[in-house]
């Protein structure tokens, strides 16, 4: 059945709590130090994503796929993720990631998850390997476009939607849709969102997502 509803969620921050998913991979490939502090300056609005992803791509180069498909196994998660998506399921709602993480990092988490991956910055393969470079840049304006974009696929109008995240790259997406919270997150976050929640289990969403959908018009 087509779905009466959309709830997207970020990765970062939201469903990925501990660290970024970036900076996970980037301690595997051992630049750690240097993706942490561009990422503490695009939070400060001192990089754009695209220069972020710029400086975190050169240290994919010459790592196989399969090798970050591996690594993202173990990608750690918020406890409750899997309730929660079966609750969007069970009620018809859709859980669509809306994230400014790669898209292998979306990928891996939708599949294990249920989730439906939609976009983010593209890291370029070349023969079976990641070649340093950033294939397709993505920003926190696509994330808002193209979440907006799926959601006029789906034949969902905006105010059937709603948004959770945490950071300053959810804030177009929360000014666009009527229902947003702010999970975990910071002041700008908060700010913008029209509810907050602080909380380690994605469980105590429930209660949010349970009001949202009953007032869905």
């Amino acid at each position: 059945m087509s779905p009466r509803g959309i709830v997207f969620f970020d990765i970062d921050g939201t469903l990925v709590p501990t660290m970024s998913s970036s900076s996970f991979l980037a301690r595997r490939f051992g630049h750690q130090a240097e993706l942490d502090a561009a990422e503490a300056r695009y939070a400060r609005g001192e990089l754009t994503n695209q220069e972020v992803s710029t400086i975190d791509a050169a240290g994919w180069r010459g790592t196989s796929v399969r090798v970050v498909a591996d690594w993202l196994d173990e990608l750690p998660t918020i406890d409750g993720t899997d309730t929660v998506v079966a609750w969007c399921h069970d009620h018809r709602i859709e859980p669509v990631l809306a994230s400014l993480a790669w898209t292998p990092v979306s990928h891996a988490i939708a599949r294990r998850h249920g989730f439906t991956a939609n976009g983010g910055p593209t890291p370029r393969i070349e023969g079976g390997a990641f070649d340093g470079t950033v294939e397709v840049h993505f920003d926190e304006w696509d994330k808002r476009d193209r979440a907006l974009h799926l959601a006029a696929d789906r034949g969902i109008r905006t105010d059937r939607c709603c948004a959770i995240g945490d950071s300053r790259s959810d804030i177009p997406l929360f000014d666009a849709v009527p229902a947003s919270l702010a999970l975990n997150a910071g002041t700008a976050a908060r700010g913008a969102a029209t509810h907050s929640l602080d909380t380690t289990d994605l469980r105590d969403a429930l209660p949010w997502l349970e009001a949202w959908e009953r007032a869905l018009p």
